[in-house]
């Protein structure tokens, strides 16, 4: 099924800063891509600021990953709610940049039937991630991190940040590839229609 590719405007400084890093999978000792990423146009790639919202949900492998609290989770625990699963990591640029936008997006729209989840793939683990909330005064996002790095891979993501928009029942709706403007009336726009899409689907 063709996707539709939405136009989000990202902040201009993220732009400048190349958008998105890019690594050889390999280097993440993920030598192989179970899940590739319906295909966007040129434009879209070029600018790393659209959100491809297919016209049906993908499946979504199922990761595993550690809370905060050092505990095991995986993308189930979840179900039930829609989710913004973003894979960054502190030593990536453009993610750095964007995190205090996804904190001000959980803060704004965070709740029972909405949350952003930041997956990061640091090998350092949990110290590394603590600390860089702490270093960033981040107060909204909770602390989500695999160490393996193997959601790059299962995913389908040749770079990070790469974000997943995904449904109450753990398929993906759309992906972002790319930093973007979180908290801007665009996404926010974006957003707020998939969680009316989706309770008018519950009712």
């Amino acid at each position: 099924m063709p996707a539709v590719i939405i136009a989000a405007a990202g902040a201009a400084g993220l732009a400048a800063a190349g958008a998105y890093q890019y690594f050889v999978a390999t280097q993440l000792n993920e030598a192989v891509v179970s899940n590739p990423p319906a295909p966007t146009s040129p434009e879209a790639e070029k600018s790393g600021r659209a959100f491809v919202m297919h016209e049906t949900p993908q499946a979504v492998p199922e990761l595993s990953f550690v809370d905060g609290e050092g505990l095991e989770m995986s993308l189930a625990d979840f179900r039930g709610k829609t989710i913004l699963l973003n894979i960054w990591a502190t030593w990536c640029v453009p993610c750095r940049e964007e995190m205090p936008a996804l904190d001000r997006l959980q803060a704004k729209l965070g709740g029972s039937e909405f949350e952003v989840v930041p997956l990061s793939i640091d090998r350092k683990g949990l110290p590394a991630v603590e600390a860089f909330y702490q270093e960033l005064g981040l107060k909204a996002l909770g602390i989500y991190v695999d160490a393996s790095s193997k959601a790059v891979g299962k995913l389908g993501a040749v770079g990070i940040p790469t974000t997943l928009l995904i449904n109450p029942d753990g398929l993906e709706a759309g992906r972002l590839v790319g930093p973007a403007e979180w908290d801007g009336p665009e996404i926010i726009e974006i957003l707020e229609q998939q969680l009316k899409k989706t309770a008018g689907e519950a009712d």
